[in-house]
């Protein structure tokens, strides 16, 4: 079974190609335009283990929101496209990340149905839409932003990994219902 995905979008204000790996060994290959962006990306996919190559051109000469929100939106969709039907997955993950005075907690359910509790909304949101999952990001503590922010996104990482894990005792799809 190959949970790869390629998704490209191109607007007035962006364009953006993804490819990914759920069973990659992590490896990034992240140019946005955005410097602190990029070192994001590149720790989502040290810690969820997904192999990510994202390159996008956005109008940064603007502003870093529409280059952030709509590579967020091709990611989430190259997540839903690799998940397939989501056989033989674990579907929920939890993590809880500690990185110095910073500590996150997140929690993932691959179930189809888009939520997001977050205090970095507008990206996880728009992520989570695309990619139909549930997640929950509570920050426990934390002083400087930039722990913050990076210990949500290795938190989301872990607890990614988790969910979209293969079980080898799931002979189906996680549900009582028969889908996802």
């Amino acid at each position: 079974m190959t949970r790869r995905a390629r998704i490209e979008r191109q607007t007035k204000e962006s364009k953006v190609l993804v490819e990914l790996d759920l069973d990659g060994t992590g490896r990034a290959d992240v140019s946005t335009g955005v410097g602190f962006y990029d070192h994001m990306l590149d720790s989502f996919s040290r810690h969820s283990l997904v192999d990510l190559t994202v390159q996008t051109e956005g109008d940064t000469h603007i502003d870093a929101h529409h280059t952030v929100e709509d590579t967020a939106i091709v990611l989430g969709d190259a997540l839903r496209e690799a998940l397939g039907d989501k056989h033989g997955i674990r579907r929920f993950g939890d993590a809880l990340v500690p990185l110095d005075e910073a500590l996150v907690q997140c929690a993932v359910d691959v179930s189809g149905r888009p939520y997001c509790g977050s205090l970095t909304r507008h990206v996880f949101e728009t992520l989570a839409f695309h990619a139909q999952i549930a997640l929950h990001v509570r920050v426990l503590s934390s002083r400087d932003p930039h722990h913050l922010v990076e210990a949500q996104f290795k938190a989301f990482a872990r607890a990614l990994r988790d969910a979209v894990a293969i079980d080898p005792r799931e002979t189906g799809v996680p549900s009582t219902k028969g889908s996802l």
